[in-house]
């Protein structure tokens, strides 16, 4: 019974997937449509010789009916072939796949200094606070990852440039050259979500130490460490790697201002770069590829957290 709705609850989540890929790829393929006036002429500009004009329509597909236009596109696009830059003539293909590594390198790290700050301090809070202890840390602990998740990732990168780059200058303000560089980009894009883990992290881990399992282990005078870290740690981990997951696709598509206020060579400086320059099939192909690596997350967060926890492809069948 569990391993059938466990099975079809796979095949749900991947047609799931499917559709909103194909979803993606239709809207992605209205953009350029959508754009008020000739694409090609507000990326050649006004002064551009109609010949030209016509010319790049033609070797770009867009003088052909709207079916056989997304048709074409679509199978390119499934094909790796995502077009070819209005401004330079160069892949859009081998575009993405020179950012993409920088994006995503930013966006792991931030996600693993994210749990590895969060998950500690949301448990030494929960600790620190249980049963209506210290309420000042509480108080505390509330406010000040309340207001951190509040505060916009650019507004981080803005301060940490002002304080540690500019005042201080400890760390380079933009660019990338080293793994100094990494370091204020990191800070800036993990702080939020460092916050939302600490404060899911603490409501797990109270609820872990309110169960008649730690209770007994406190009465046999279990060593609070081993208890802490060998028990009650693996049971919060679900819900705080699941968020964790699905962080990681909000940053990797939310990292494009921290991208550009650090002239960081990857999608988001590209994708800011690509629209100010009305380079149209860069910014689609760069949407495109942002939109598909936020389902693939979603789509193997929700599969791990199936096979993490069988009991909610049951409750769900």
């Amino acid at each position: 019974m569990a391993g059938r709705a466990g099975v079809r609850r796979v095949v749900r989540r991947v047609l799931r997937f499917v559709v909103s890929l194909a979803v993606l790829m239709a809207v992605s393929f209205a953009m350029i449509h959508l754009i008020p006036g000739d694409p090609v002429r507000a990326a050649l500009g006004p002064a551009a010789p109609v010949e030209l004009v016509e010319a790049r329509r033609t070797a770009l597909g867009l003088d052909r009916p709207l079916p056989e236009q997304l048709v074409t596109y679509a199978t390119n696009v499934i094909s790796g072939n995502f077009g070819t830059s209005f401004l330079t003539g160069e892949p859009v293909g081998e575009v993405i796949l020179t950012r993409l590594p920088n994006t995503l390198t930013l966006a792991l790290l931030a996600t693993a200094l994210s749990l590895l700050v969060a998950v500690p301090l949301g448990m030494w809070a929960a600790v620190r606070t249980e049963n209506g202890r210290n309420r000042g840390t509480e108080l505390t602990f509330s406010a000040t990852t309340g207001t951190a998740v509040a505060v916009p990732e650019f507004l981080y990168a803005i301060g940490l440039v002002a304080v540690f780059a500019i005042g201080l200058g400890w760390f380079p303000p933009a660019g990338k050259a080293g793994a100094v560089t990494y370091v204020l980009p990191v800070l800036a894009l993990a702080a939020g979500p460092a916050a939302m883990i600490a404060r899911i992290s603490r409501v797990e881990t109270l609820r872990e130490l309110g169960k008649d399992y730690v209770r007994l282990a406190r009465a046999k005078r279990l060593p609070a460490a081993r208890l802490h870290l060998r028990h009650v740690l693996p049971n919060t981990l679900t819900a705080t790697l699941t968020v964790g997951g699905l962080l990681l696709s909000s940053l990797i598509a939310g990292g494009v201002l921290v991208e550009y206020v650090f002239a960081w060579p990857g999608l988001g400086l590209k994708i800011v770069e690509s629209i100010t320059q009305k380079d149209y099939p860069v910014a689609q192909g760069v949407i495109l590829v942002y939109g598909a690596i936020v389902l693939v997350v979603n789509l193997a967060v929700d599969l791990t957290l199936g096979a993490l926890d069988p009991t909610s492809a049951i409750k769900e069948a």
